[in-house]
């Protein structure tokens, strides 16, 4: 879980930060974590109502095909009939046997991922509107990454020798890249890398990516020396006396975009399932899962705080790892070019699994009962329209902050705020229509009372109030 969240969104944490301050960013970071882990709690408690449901039509199954058999046997068969039943009892595994029982029926043995609990929970429109909001999201994801590359490889490129930075003569409040974006080459570069990118990683998206195992602990290790390294490098300049920060307490102005980076940064809640699921013991799963917060919520402050006292405001870049491709804050090249293609190595791992995810959703929000599609709309348009629009993006603006956080603000506040509101308060619907008021889910969350859902929903739809004035406001004013 902690591999999974701290994630690209963590590298756009500190300049959100420094344009916030650290008061106001400090304080909402904490709120969204403890908001975070609240739905997180509401999903956990849905995916044992499902686990409940799905266990309980299977029983009512069993229980039809039994007497169907019962009925269709004669009565000499009777023995014979209660013979296999006892042998099947006496094969079947203790624990399965308990589990047939009330008290062990919500025990979460089966992968029900958000898409299948929408299904059951709610009614047709609300599907709908959880597969547009999860695709929004998805698309944002890969926009964010298919921009992130070439800034990242053009920073790279520009900082590649020293010397001729030198020669330059840059001025030193520039940093290479922003010259490079003022020169006539720039729009030309980042076609180039960006066309790369996009022939090399997007014909991913018309196939299946399977078998990503050892890539993605590879990915991890890359992650956690990268933030690692960037925060000892930071704590060593200041530990010299060269930090250059004086980040002020609070600017409202910056709120909005800190607010969809926090979102963005802790979001792992359309992934409960997969993580949630495998693991042996879950009656602590609550505590262990506050736990990891805790610790995601100190490393990204270590990490946020760190970078607004060591550089100043106007020289953080949007991608964290970009401020030490320079050779005036680092002399050793190989971490230079390590932080400087780290989001490259991980975002090129991530972005074919992230749009087959896409494209899978696509497929699945326009399935019918007993269709299928034809050939061209299968293997062609369903792929060129989960490629095509997030690279135009990506080409548009290299605006990487402003991505992440419109991308959080919206899509990713329905992921992580309404739809589990949702989804918990109608799972506790139907589980008391089908098993009875008295019957305790053993995976409550523990915010059971209806207050926290009507609060997260009400925190939901005010954010989306509010970050689309803010932006309305700011467009006026420009």
């Amino acid at each position: 879980m902690f591999n999974l969240i701290v994630g690209t969104g963590a590298l756009t944490m500190p300049k959100a930060f420094a344009t916030a301050g650290w008061l106001v960013s400090l304080v909402l970071l904490m709120f969204l974590g403890f908001m975070s882990y609240m739905t997180t709690t509401f999903v956990v408690e849905a995916m044992a109502a499902a686990n409940a449901q799905l266990r309980w039509k299977r029983m009512e199954k069993r229980k039809e095909d039994d007497e169907d058999e019962d009925s269709s046997s004669g009565v000499s068969d009777s023995d014979v009939l209660l013979q296999d039943g006892y042998e099947r009892a006496e094969t079947r595994p203790i624990l399965s046997v308990q589990r047939r029982g009330s008290p062990n029926i919500f025990e979460i043995t089966e992968r029900v991922e958000m898409g299948q609990m929408a299904s059951m929970f709610f009614n047709k429109v609300g599907v709908n509107l959880f597969y547009f909001c999860i695709i929004i999201y998805l698309y944002g994801d890969l926009a964010i990454y298919a921009a992130a590359v070439p800034v990242s490889l053009m920073q790279v490129t520009c900082q590649l020798s020293c010397k001729i930075k030198q020669q330059r003569k840059l001025h030193d409040k520039q940093t290479c890249l922003e010259v490079n974006f003022q020169g006539e080459l720039c729009l030309t570069d980042k076609f180039i890398l960006l066309a790369a990118f996009t022939l090399l990683l997007g014909p991913f998206t018309f196939f299946n990516v399977q078998k990503t195992k050892y890539l993605q602990i590879m990915t991890s290790l890359m992650r956690w020396i990268a933030f690692i390294l960037m925060i000892i490098l930071a704590l060593i300049r200041i530990s010299r006396g060269q930090a250059e920060g004086h980040p002020s307490m609070a600017q409202l102005s910056g709120i909005r975009n800190l607010f969809g980076v926090c979102v963005y940064s802790f979001m792992c809640q359309h992934s409960l399932p997969s993580l949630i699921t495998p693991v042996s013991k879950k009656k602590h799963v609550n505590k262990l899962v506050l736990l990891d917060y805790i610790l995601i919520l100190a490393f990204y402050s270590l990490l946020s705080f760190t970078a607004i006292y060591c550089f100043r405001n106007d020289t953080l870049m949007d991608m964290y790892t970009l401020n030490f491709t320079n050779c005036e804050i680092i002399n050793i090249a190989f971490i230079r070019y390590f932080l400087g293609l780290f989001p490259v190595f991980t975002i090129s791992t991530n972005f074919p699994i992230i749009a087959v995810t896409l494209r899978n959703n696509w497929k699945t929000l326009f399935h019918r009962e007993g269709g299928t599609y034809p050939w061209v709309v299968d293997r062609i348009v369903f792929p060129a329209i989960t490629l095509i629009p997030p690279v135009l993006v990506a080409f548009c603006t290299h605006d990487l902050e402003s991505l992440v956080g419109i991308t959080g603000a919206y899509a990713g506040n329905g992921i992580q705020y309404l739809i589990p509101a949702f989804l918990v308060y109608c799972s506790r619907k139907d589980t008391q229509l089908v098993f009875g008021s008295g019957t305790v889910n053993k995976h409550l969350s523990p915010f059971r009372h209806t207050f926290w859902i009507v609060f997260v929903l009400i925190w939901g739809f005010s954010c989306f109030v509010f970050v689309t004035a803010n932006i309305v406001l700011s467009e006026s004013k420009l």
